[in-house]
């Protein structure tokens, strides 16, 4: 077997914004990083804004005192992109709601849907549940009304409701003109099965 040659690559690992992060997610400062490790505030702030690449001791020293994985300051970010055109249209169970979802289909942290509403479109005359703890809906254009069982909520262009999904709820779409809406599930309601 003939070996092949090694073609070096000029991109550096930027491990200094996950190292930053890493710092804030367990609120230390620089000072305090730089007390725990031994190391200057001048050198971790260097690290951080990868002006220089630490030794793996120093790297070591640093996910240890941080409580994360030397692996993943290496991991490379994944996104997936979905396209206006390849998005999938999904029915949520509303009446005269065209919904497409915006998020991978697999993606289970969060689901964001589009909703077109023709006018008087409707959740539906029962209040509903939804299998998610966090929803957020954000008009658009039109205007919404979302209803629970103790209130009801008059939302305009550019206003957000943030809600407990698992609350019976339900909602109308505005009357006269046709109402844009994004709806955001934290996580997502049902992975894997729109």
């Amino acid at each position: 077997m003939r070996p092949m040659p090694v073609e070096l690559s000029n991109h550096r690992a930027a491990i200094g914004s996950r190292l930053r992060a890493a710092r804030r997610a367990q609120q230390f400062t620089i000072d305090q990083l730089a007390v725990a490790t031994g190391l200057t505030k001048g050198f971790i702030s260097r690290i951080e804004r990868d002006m220089t690449s630490p030794s793996v001791a120093t790297l070591v020293a640093l996910c240890e005192v941080l409580n994360v994985s030397i692996g993943d300051l290496f991991m490379s970010s994944v996104g997936e992109l979905v396209t206006a055109e390849n998005a999938p249209h999904i029915n949520l169970g509303g009446i005269g709601a065209n919904e497409i979802l915006l998020t991978p289909r697999r993606e289970g942290r969060v689901q964001v849907v589009r909703s077109t509403v023709v006018p008087g479109g409707t959740g539906g005359d029962k209040l509903y549940t939804v299998n998610s703890p966090v929803d957020v809906v954000h008009v658009l254009s039109g205007s919404l009304t979302v209803q629970f069982s103790d209130r009801v909520w008059q939302l305009a262009p550019g206003d957000s409701l943030t809600f407990d999904g698992r609350e019976p709820h339900t909602w109308v779409g505005d009357l006269a003109v046709e109402t844009e809406l994004i709806w955001v599930l934290a996580p997502a309601a049902w992975e894997g099965s729109v």
